[in-house]
């Protein structure tokens, strides 16, 4: 059988046990159409990169599927009909991950050492060296190709 993730993102407003009771139903839709679900894994209420339904943030779930295509189309069928869930996608992969996802075994920013704020942590400026003032800028001016201007001395 065929191997899918599939995430799905569930309104802020249910609770985390509301979202595992969704995921348990797909489950069973999947092992209704002969498949079966592997892994479970809820990744937390997160910030949605831009509004989805007035919605902010929204529940994370992820889920390791082997099933037929039909039961997964039922599946999304019925994901599609679920109000509480705002976007969901299902991706066929070659083999499914073992352990936890990505997301899951990624820490802070602070453990990980990535640039934080604006422009992130790079460290002291090099020596600007003999860099000219911005007056004394050897582009600025004429380049040549337009004509001179004439100026009136009134």
């Amino acid at each position: 059988m065929p191997l899918y993730e599939c995430v799905l993102i569930a309104r802020s407003d249910v609770t985390p046990q509301q979202v595992e009771g969704l995921a348990d139903q797909m489950a069973a839709v999947i092992g209704e159409g002969g498949g079966s679900v592997g892994k479970k894994e809820y990744w937390g209420l997160r910030n949605l990169a831009y509004r989805i339904k007035k919605n902010r943030k929204g529940h994370y779930l992820l889920m390791n599927i082997d099933a037929p295509p039909p039961a997964l189309t039922e599946m999304e069928r019925q994901l599609r009909l679920n109000e509480d869930i705002l976007r969901f996608l299902t991706v066929r992969v070659e083999a499914l991950e073992e352990g936890q996802s990505a997301i899951m075994t990624r820490g802070g920013r602070e453990e990980r050492g990535e640039r934080s704020g604006r422009f992130g942590d790079r460290g002291p400026r090099p020596p600007r060296g003999d860099r000219p003032d911005r007056g004394d800028r050897p582009d600025r001016g004429d380049r040549g190709d337009r004509p001179a201007r004439e100026t009136t001395g009134d």
